[in-house]
């Protein structure tokens, strides 16, 4: 692993380094000791170093593992959106070139659900426990009112100008979140969230998200594993602006009923539903109720 950044022109971490594969350079961070390694999977827009709070309190008792997908984050860029396949491939050869030993207990927030269960439908005997942190999932449609389908999901996301003029508020809100991280870390992160290329990355991963379901719904349900979702009933004022009370109204009710089919489709799942936060405030509102489900289904992963 390098902790170089061969070209000028692109953003350094803060922190970590690169692991080379298949002749290009992912970033990953990696805290603590043990097993099994606990791995996140980040949302759309979101990074490896936007965990860093809930890694550090994980990597007390294992291994924590945070990484930017190919062409996202301080990763060299790729073509996207890419298939969930591409992805869960590309991340069992990371942890493999780091020497990380499966099963692996793999956290998966929002866009990062539709790439976990990917991974365990290729490589089941390497998971060893799910945590879906208000996760994607591939039956979304049979669960969501139609204003809120995946293709419409896709639609509504803000194109490029609209991001232009939302820069100033997405930096002050990424700065607040991030107000707890070392210095170093949290000015680099929110420079880099605030640029052109990285919100240019946000919107194109999104691109994807009814093919990713179609590809997921052609193999097998997730594994027989440990499995806890945390399922976010709480608003984010963004939101509410854009959408009606209704159709708010019916996505908490079908995500609850989603994320409870889920955990009913194994036989240690167990559903923990949050109103006190949103969907991409869930891990710095309440890392306390992430590093519990981590936790939980760490210990009977081992058991």
């Amino acid at each position: 692993m390098t902790n170089d950044s061969t070209s000028p022109a692109r953003l350094a971490p803060p922190v970590g380094g690169f692991q080379e594969i298949d002749g290009r350079r992912l970033f990953v961070h990696r805290s603590g000791g043990g097993g099994p390694a606990v791995v996140f999977l980040p949302g759309a827009s979101a990074v490896g170093l936007d965990y860093f709070g809930v890694q550090q309190e994980v990597a007390r008792f294992t291994t924590a593992v945070v990484y930017d997908r190919g062409g996202t984050g301080y990763s060299d860029p790729l073509p996207l959106p890419r298939t969930a396949a591409a992805v869960a491939t590309e991340l069992r050869e990371l942890l493999r070139a780091q020497d990380l030993a499966a099963p692996y207990v793999l956290v998966a927030h929002s866009l990062g659900g539709f790439y976990a269960h990917r991974f365990a439908q290729l490589y089941p005997r390497d998971v060893a426990g799910l945590v879906m942190l208000d996760a994607f999932h591939r039956d979304w449609d049979d669960f969501m009112p139609p204003a809120a389908a995946l293709a419409e999901v896709e639609r509504m996301a803000p194109d490029r100008e609209q991001l232009e003029r939302m820069r100033p508020a997405l930096r002050a809100m990424t700065a607040e979140l991030l107000a707890d991280y070392p210095e170093q870390v949290r000015q680099a992160l929110t420079d880099a969230k605030v640029s052109d290329e990285w919100t240019g990355i946000g919107i194109a991963e999104r691109t994807g998200l009814a093919e990713l379901a179609t590809e997921l719904r052609a193999g097998p349900d997730v594994p027989d594993v440990p499995l806890v979702a945390l399922t976010v009933v709480g608003t984010d004022p963004g939101q509410q602006a854009l959408t009606s009370e209704r159709t708010l109204r019916e996505m908490h009710d079908g995500r609850t009923r989603m994320d409870a089919a889920l955990v009913a489709a194994v036989s240690h799942g167990e559903q923990r539903i949050l109103a006190d936060t949103a969907h991409h405030r869930l891990c710095f509102d309440r890392p306390d109720a992430v590093v519990q489900a981590v936790r939980d289904v760490l210990d009977r992963a081992r058991r």
